[in-house]
């Protein structure tokens, strides 16, 4: 019921308020968008170029990487960055972090965009943790733990409200609570469903944001989580037979599933939502309990600290 009303919701949201052209002008910030060569992530980091800002690119296959460098060129005239980042493989992680402290001193706008929906159950990360759960939530916690000291220098240097992680969540976490014993390959996990998977994934994701908000907000960071819509993106192909009903026509295009994530990331009154969960378009919405429980927080933080503490 929750999974049909939110859909219901998604078709007939009111037209935005908040628009591609409604971003300020980012001259001097530099933005990191993870998973930016395809859908939702490219849309962003095509108009933060539009705006201005020095933008990174992230992905895992630096072909299809190039081509969307080339191809944001041609859309924008603006050279974007390239960063090679495997969310699947922590130590593959910790190497791009480490090129990125190298070639950058600021960052201002991390977009934790990047992810993956129902893969075949036998795949897994590289670390042996599953794969949903694994690049969607322990890999962008792995990347924001350790780009954490930029972050906190930047915003010391840098206006109140400037710097900000904005976490790409999906209403998909309707589907699944944590279950601990999941994240890793397993018996259990492997009898599992991958529907309820990637909705564990994304609850993991609000989790993940409105923790790092309680635990980094006095050092000038800015952590929202949100759900960017219905959109049209190569994801749709690995959803559920419910949403596989639905008629293409009723899916947004891609430029409107950029907007949240652009208003949380950019926006001046955006300042004010960390901790904050949204759906389209920058509206404020309240997770269900179980992805809003305090001591669930910091246990799943504690757990993904544990994962990445010998690395």
């Amino acid at each position: 019921m929750d999974s049909a009303y939110s859909v219901l919701r998604d078709l007939f949201t009111p037209a935005p308020r908040f628009t591609a052209e409604s971003v300020p002008d980012l001259s001097g910030k530099v933005a990191l968008v993870t998973g930016a060569n395809a859908g939702i992530g490219k849309e962003t980091a095509r108009v933060l170029l539009t705006k201005h800002a020095k933008v990174w690119i992230a992905c895992r296959d630096m072909f299809k990487g190039e081509a969307a460098l080339k191809e944001l060129k041609e859309l924008t005239g603006k050279d974007a960055h390239l960063l090679k980042l495997d969310l699947a493989n922590l130590k593959s992680i910790k190497q791009s972090a480490e090129e990125f402290l190298q070639r950058e001193t600021q960052l201002h706008i991390l977009f934790n965009n990047a992810g993956v929906m129902r893969p075949p159950i036998d795949v897994v990360t590289a670390d042996g943790y599953d794969l949903q759960f694994g690049t969607n939530v322990l890999g962008h916690f792995y990347l924001t733990k350790l780009l954490l000291p930029i972050l906190v220098s930047t915003a010391k240097s840098s206006p109140e409200g400037t710097v900000r992680v904005v976490n790409t969540a999906s209403q998909g976490y309707l589907f699944g609570k944590l279950q601990f014993d999941t994240f890793m390959d397993g018996p259990k996990r492997r009898a599992d469903d991958t529907v309820r998977l990637y909705g564990q994934s994304k609850t993991g994701n609000i989790i993940f944001s409105a923790e790092l908000h309680k635990r980094y907000h006095d050092q000038g960071i800015i952590s929202t989580a949100l759900h960017p819509g219905l959109v049209n993106t190569d994801l749709k192909r690995n959803f559920n037979s419910f949403l596989q009903r639905i008629p293409d026509l009723l899916f947004r295009d891609v430029s409107h599933g950029a907007i949240t994530q652009l208003y949380a990331g950019t926006a001046p009154d955006a300042a004010m939502l960390g901790g904050q969960y949204l759906i389209p378009w920058g509206r404020i919405n309240i997770p269900r309990a179980h992805a809003r429980d305090p001591q669930l927080n910091e246990k799943l933080w504690e757990w993904l600290e544990e994962q990445v503490a010998e690395l």
